[in-house]
Order: structure tokens, then C-alpha cells, then sequence
């Protein structure tokens, strides 16, 4: 196994990587460089001995640099006498900090096809790197995590871990028998090494994992704004690029002290829920608060607006986003007429009613007018595209993404007869197509059907009976699920025991104070004026 990716990988299914051919350590040649990016903030002895151990890799010292940032320590970080022989020490860029900061300044200075990211105070085993690097020699749209387990930290010298780390031990230097195993560990073992995980991001925690250098940078990185959970964070958005997870427990680690969670676990979980509720849309939970507006929604809803009615599109983009599905964004596609400055008079025809409706939602966040819609919603989870005649019934989103998660789906297509069809889409899904190499609709949904499944649904399962559109204004019917109360069901009488309105079928005005209708109240006030004139009133 030499070069880049094999031509041609084998398929994988959502998570499986069991297609992947691995070489056993030791018994392949590298060909692939490597960048090792450290955040580091102080801590000049543990960053020691993390050198040290870097120093004494099997992975081939000229194909493989180590880059340690220096997030504003003082006094600064020094390079020490044990270190890989590619080492520097570099500050972080200025007008930021933090380790999401900090690892990204790393990344932009990084020659390596690989990108290894690693914590200033993990200790790692001498096949650490190999083992991690042997996967992107095997895909380029792996990421790969090593495990790790949590010791106090002894009183030991670079020289000594250098020399246990060559020696091929780690044991010889640390009590492994005490050390506190990480709890992704246990769940990495209970879901096949994540084969089998639905979200296998949970487990991607930062302190080391590798990634393709191209990778990283199409996620963007990691996100500065948030100082807590950035990982996990920045490996949500990499599912949803498409990448596939793999925990190699061959790749050892130590981590020096204990974790934080362990001292004050429902701090650390307060610190991190914020950051996470706002980014992470498939965390449900974080979101019980359904009135709130979140920085990404769960679902993008596109609808092809050119030649529609302005208000058949305003009642269908007010159905999208009074649903059961609270966090929804609406894209609505259509050739959007730009102004130009001249004066000019007001448009007709299809200008006229694409004015209107880029007015109406000019300021409203959730709605976007767009000419068209990117490849893929990340990081929004799911994209739905529709018909406007068909707007989404109140529990259509829910129902749709239900069906979806249930059959772990890539694609649900609706059949609605002589309206069209209806789509939901799984980000991570398309942007698995992606990187697979699709490049038009066709190769797009062969290879979600190929890599997650694709399902068809008939309209009755995820509409009401009724029809969708029964006057021709776009208005929704209301889901059976969720009936109205009619007036039969109300009480015949008020607390008062004066008999209601309603029984009579009679509507009462605003206020309670008789008919609604203008015909009867304009009928009220001429009997009015004959009993004036006749002397009954």
C-alpha cells in the first residue's frame, strides 16, 4: 500500500468501515505526510514529555512534522533538547484565542497531507501516529481517532518516556493499572468500534484524531466562537461533510490528569450545552425550548417559487414554519430581479409577484431568496424540497424526518400524483456523495442509495386525507393528528348558564356583544331605529 487513497475504495454503508482492507503496523510502507498540530497554553513539563514520546514513533521521521502553537503562554513555550527532528513552536495568530484558535493557526502552516491533532499533555504510544495514518492511506474521507486513558501525572523525565516509548512500552513509565479509561471507549466498544453508531461524532473528542488536510479545511476548521465543546462541535459539521469515523484502539495515549468532567460533571455539562444547542440541531434535547430561534436549524425547506402567486408562496412558507418542526429555514429559488439604481417604472408579470414576495420576507431571518441552493444544507441535518400546491401539513417535517432516522435512511421521496414529489434528504448522505466523486442529481442520489438507502412514501402517510390544497390558495389543512375543537364540542353554555352563541349558530361579535356577521348587524340596527319610531324602544 503505497501513494494516496486506493483507486477505487471499496463502498462503505453509513459507518461500516469493515470494507477497509488495514495493514497490520509495521508490515506497510508510509508514503503520506504528516502534520501533528499541538495547541498548547503553558505547561512546558508535559509538553516535554509529549515531544519526547513524538520523538520515538515508528512512523518515518521525514514524512512527518509537529507544529506546537503557543496560545499566549508566559513565559513562552521553548523547543526542548527531546523533540521529533521537524519540530517548531509558532504563536498563534493574533486577534483570537483558545485551542479551537490555536489548532486552526496550526493547520494554515501545515505541509502534511494528514492533519494530526493532538493535546500538549497526551503521551503516546510509539505506533500512535502509524496507526492513525494507515486509514487515510486506505480513504481520503476518513477520520480517525485514538483512544486514550486518563492518569495522575508521576514525577518522570523526558529522557525516561523517550526511551519507555522506543522501547515500545508505556507501562514501563506509567500505572496503567490505575489509569481511569475514558468513557468513548466503552461506548466505541458497545457499538461495534461505531460500525453500528447512528451518530458516531459523539465519540470524536478532540484530543487526538487525523483527518485529510483538504478535510479539515472544507469544514472550516474549527470555530473560535465556541470555548467549550469545540470538538464536538467540529465533528458534528464533519458528519455532516460525509466523512466516516474510525476508532483505532491500537493508537494508545495516555492523558496527563484527570478529566474535568470527573471532578464536577454538571459544570462541565453547563459549560458545553449552550454551544452545542445552538450548533448541533440533532441534539433534540438541548432544544426542549420550542419557541426559540436557533443559530442553525434542523431542517431547510426549499421551494421553487418562479411563476407562483406571491400569496400561494406566503401560506406555504407560514406552513413550513408553524409545523410541529419549530427550527426551520426557508430557501425560496426563483430569478430574483436585481436592482440597478434607474428608475424605472413598477414591473409587471413574473417581476411584479418576485418583488412583492422578496419584500415581504426581506426581513424576516428564516427566509431566504436565493437564485438557487448549494449541494448540501451543512450544517443543517436534513433538507426537504417540495411543491408549493403542496405545502407541508403541520406534522409532515416531523413525520418525514421520523421515517427517515427509523430506517437510517439517505433520501425519503413522496409521491404526490399529479403535484409532483416531495424530497427529504440527509446532509451527511449527499455530502458522502460528494466526496465520493458525484457530480450531477443522477450520480448525487445513486450514491446516497448506494451508501445510506433511499425510501419512497405514498402522500396519506405524511398528509392529511384531505386535500392539501382544496380552495387553490396554498392554505393548509390542519393534521388530523391535531383536530381542531368544533363548535359541537364546546360547552352549549358559559359559566354563567346563559346559553352560547354557537348553539343558536349564531356567531358572537368581538367582545361578546352579538352577531359577527355585517349583514345581521346592519339588520339589528334598522329594527333598532323602527322601534324608536314606533315608541317600542
Amino acid at each position: 500500500m503505497t501513494g494516496g487513497a486506493a483507486a477505487g475504495p471499496p463502498l462503505i454503508r453509513h459507518n461500516d468501515y469493515s470494507p477497509l482492507d488495514l495493514p497490520g503496523l509495521g508490515g506497510w510502507e508510509p508514503s503520506l505526510p504528516v502534520s501533528v498540530v499541538i495547541p498548547a497554553r503553558g505547561g512546558q513539563h508535559r509538553l516535554d514529555l509529549v515531544l519526547a514520546a513524538l520523538a520515538a514513533q515508528s512512523y518515518p521521521d521525514h514524512l512527518m512534522e509537529v507544529i506546537v502553537v503557543d496560545d499566549g503562554s508566559e513565559p513562552p513555550l521553548r523547543l526542548p533538547e527531546i523533540a521529533p527532528a521537524d519540530t517548531r513552536i509558532i504563536a498563534a495568530d493574533p486577534g483570537r484565542w483558545g485551542i479551537a484558535h490555536a489548532v486552526n493557526s496550526g493547520a494554515a502552516r501545515a505541509d502534511g497531507l494528514v492533519l494530526q491533532r493532538l493535546d500538549s499533555d497526551m503521551v503516546v504510544c510509539r505506533e500512535h501516529i502509524e496507526a492513525l495514518a494507515r486509514w487515510h492511506h486506505l480513504s481520503d474521507h476518513v477520520v480517525a481517532i485514538g483512544a486514550k486513558k486518563f492518569i495522575e501525572e508521576p514525577p518522570v523525565t523526558p529522557a525516561r518516556v523517550h526511551e519507555a516509548v522506543r522501547g515500545g512500552s508505556l507501562g514501563d513509565v506509567f500505572d496503567l493499572a490505575a489509569a481511569v479509561p475514558s468513557s468513548t471507549e466503552e461506548t466505541i466498544a458497545r457499538l461495534d468500534g461505531l460500525r453500528t453508531s447512528r451518530n458516531p461524532y459523539h465519540v470524536c473528542t478532540g484530543p487526538t484524531v487525523s483527518m485529510r488536510r483538504e478535510v479539515f479545511h472544507a469544514v472550516g476548521g474549527l470555530d473560535p466562537a465556541v470555548p467549550r465543546g469545540e470538538d464536538t462541535e467540529f465533528a458534528y459539521r464533519l458528519a455532516q461533510h460525509g466523512v466516516v469515523f474510525v476508532p483505532d484502539m491500537a493508537a494508545q495515549a495516555v492523558h496527563l490528569g484527570l478529566p474535568a468532567q470527573r471532578l464536577d460533571r454538571d459544570r462541565a455539562v453547563r459549560l458545553v450545552s449552550p454551544y452545542l444547542a445552538h450548533r448541533i440541531p440533532l441534539r433534540r434535547d438541548l432544544r426542549k425550548d420550542r419557541e426559540r430561534r436557533w443559530l442553525v436549524p434542523y431542517v431547510e425547506v426549499v421551494l421553487h417559487v418562479d411563476g407562483v402567486a406571491e400569496e400561494r408562496v406566503r401560506r406555504a412558507v407560514g406552513a413550513a414554519l408553524s409545523g410541529s418542526v419549530g427550527d426551520v429555514a426557508v430557501a425560496l429559488v426563483a430569478p430574483w430581479p436585481e436592482p440597478d439604481g434607474e428608475r424605472r417604472p413598477v414591473p409587471d408579470g413574473p417581476d411584479f409577484e418576485l418583488l412583492l414576495m422578496r419584500e415581504h420576507f426581506a426581513h424576516d431571518d428564516r427566509v431566504r431568496t436565493v437564485t438557487g441552493v448549494s449541494a448540501t444544507p451543512a450544517p443543517v441535518p436534513f433538507r426537504y424540497t417540495g411543491p408549493v400546491a403542496v405545502p407541508p401539513a403541520p406534522r409532515t417535517l416531523e413525520k418525514m424526518i421520523a421515517a427517515l432516522q427509523r430506517d437510517r435512511l439517505g433520501m425519503l421521496t413522496v409521491d404526490l400524483g399529479a403535484d409532483g414529489t416531495a424530497v427529504l434528504e440527509r446532509t451527511e448522505a449527499l455530502g458522502r456523495a460528494l466526496l465520493l466523486g458525484a457530480a450531477d442529481p443522477d450520480a448525487v442520489a445513486a450514491s446516497v442509495r448506494a451508501t445510506h438507502g433511499a425510501g419512497r412514501g405514498e402522500r396519506a402517510e405524511f398528509w392529511p386525507p384531505a386535500q392539501a390544497d382544496p380552495d387553490g390558495t396554498g392554505a393548509p389543512v390542519k393534521d388530523p393528528a391535531r383536530p381542531p375543537v368544533t363548535a359541537r364540542e364546546r360547552p352549549l353554555q358559559g359559566r354563567d348558564g346563559a346559553r352560547r352563541p354557537e348553539a343558536d349558530g349564531r356567531r358572537p361579535e368581538p367582545g361578546g356583544r352579538g352577531p359577527a356577521d355585517p349583514s345581521l348587524r346592519k339588520a339589528r340596527a334598522l329594527l333598532s331605529r323602527l322601534r324608536t319610531v314606533i315608541g317600542q324602544d
